[in-house]
């Protein structure tokens, strides 16, 4: 596992150099505007708001301080020798593959146009996904498995990140997603492409700028993208996503639209909206900061494959307990 990048860097509310009045974005040579660069998006602010807040966008300075400074603790805490003396796993507690060692989710509360956001979705108003009720919130397409086929009767069955075919969670996008690591991006630019890509299992999206998505019917994986600039701002149309890859339930007919705005020398403002009405009561959108990395830092190769022996663990241990059972029987 590379981790090309440190990023649980404390971003406290008050750090200087992330907010400008009236900014201009500077230009590439082909009068787009330059997003170049490598951006994180880490943040432990979480996707949906908590229930409690209501509809309370934003948190206050203090607000956002003792949250971030809550953060800090438990990474803290986390991050203690860990007890030699400590009995072995139990059936309740064997998913301990990372310690906080590997954990780099960051430590500051995302920050847009001068609000200290309680959540990621910020539409509709309580912060929270608007789900049809009884639809697929599993994350995984309806079918996934096949029918009649377990969790773990072989590799096809299995999420997509423990098979390094896309990144865990939604990292990859689109939308794209903080999760526990690896949390950066390379744009790159060209007179008619833009192109992410992203760290976490190398996932590399080409979005040509036209106006049409391809006549072709094959679906992709992270969809068919296509994008085009207003003012200051690249607009990134995805559809046509492969069927086993799924957002929160979304079927093949989701559609995103993402807006990347670069709003600082050191900041993109990161804005996705979410269509699906098989799955969604209403479009629903989120915005996320990503903050450019020093100059002097690359992004190095996630050599997903490399030495991963835990697909073929996680398969040979469903074997050895469907043999126990059966021995049991």
């Amino acid at each position: 596992m590379n981790k090309s990048l440190i990023v649980g860097v404390c971003l406290l509310v008050s750090a200087p150099g992330f907010a400008a009045e009236e900014y201009s974005a500077p230009r590439t040579a082909f009068g787009h505007p330059d997003l170049q660069g490598i951006w994180t998006n880490a943040s432990q602010t979480p996707l949906e708001r908590p229930r409690d807040l209501g509809t309370q966008r934003a948190f206050t300075v203090e607000q956002a301080r003792n949250q971030e400074q809550a953060w800090v603790n438990y990474i803290d805490e986390r991050s203690a020798p860990s007890d030699p003396n400590r009995p072995p796993p139990t059936d309740t507690n064997t998913a301990l593959g990372y310690d906080n060692f590997w954990v780099d989710m960051g430590t500051n509360v995302i920050s847009i146009d001068g609000e200290f956001r309680t959540s990621i979705v910020v539409e509709p108003e309580n912060g929270r996904i608007p789900f049809i009720e009884g639809a697929n919130r599993s994350g995984r397409p309806a079918g996934a498995n096949g029918e009649n086929r377990g969790a773990y009767d072989g590799p096809e069955a299995r999420p997509l990140g423990e098979r390094c075919l896309l990144s865990f969670g939604s990292s990859s996008g689109p939308p794209m997603l903080p999760v526990m690591y690896n949390n950066n991006y390379q744009i790159v630019q060209t007179q008619d492409y833009a192109v992410i890509l992203v760290e976490m299992v190398h996932d590399a999206r080409i979005v040509p700028l036209r106006n049409s998505h391809s006549e072709h019917s094959m679906p992709k994986w992270m969809g068919d993208s296509i994008g085009y600039y207003e003012g200051d701002t690249l607009v990134v149309e995805t559809t046509n996503f492969n069927p086993l890859q799924s957002f929160r339930g979304s079927t093949p007919d989701l559609k995103v639209t993402e807006r990347f705005t670069r709003v600082a020398d050191g900041k993109i403002n990161y804005r996705f909206t979410i269509e699906d009405p098989a799955v969604f009561s209403a479009p629903w959108s989120g915005e996320i900061a990503m903050y450019r990395r020093p100059e002097v830092e690359k992004m190095y190769e996630y050599a997903c494959h490399e030495g991963n022996y835990a697909l073929p663990g996680i398969l040979a241990g469903a074997r050895m307990g469907e043999s126990e059972t059966a021995a049991s029987n």
